[in-house]
């Protein structure tokens, strides 16, 4: 179970510092999303950009996903991440009706971290006792 773990950190962490450093570098070319401009997602989006709170994101998602990739600090990671990770699918459930809820690198990010928070439950229930 060990190296299951120290897989899925490593894993999680290069998906969270990818898509965080590519915010600022823009190496992975983003489709076109072919809905109205007035749709909700692409409002709320359209609001996150110029207040440069998604970039203060990135930064977080980029930090965390350092954090979680290093064993030592993978529960501070987890930590950092976990409000993001609830805030990616809260936006694909409210905003987008679910449409990508079932998009590959959103399945793999909720699966690595809720197998993470299973392997480090013993750690997390410290928290609530």
């Amino acid at each position: 179970m060990k190296h299951a773990s120290t897989l899925a950190s490593v894993l999680l962490g290069l998906a969270f510092i990818t898509f965080g450093a590519n915010f600022f570098l823009n190496f992975i070319p983003m489709p076109a999303d072919p809905s109205p401009a007035d749709a909700p997602h692409k409002l709320f989006m359209a609001a996150m950009f110029p207040t440069g709170y998604l970039a203060f994101v990135k930064v977080l998602e980029i930090l965390g996903g350092l954090l979680v990739a290093l064993p030592k600090t993978r529960n501070i990671g987890l930590l950092v991440l976990g409000p993001i990770i609830v805030n990616i699918l809260a936006f694909h459930v409210f905003l987008t009706k679910g449409a990508g809820l079932t998009d590959p690198p959103i399945l793999v990010i909720s699966i690595l971290s809720a197998f993470l928070l299973f392997t480090e439950r013993k750690a997390w229930l410290g928290l609530v006792k």
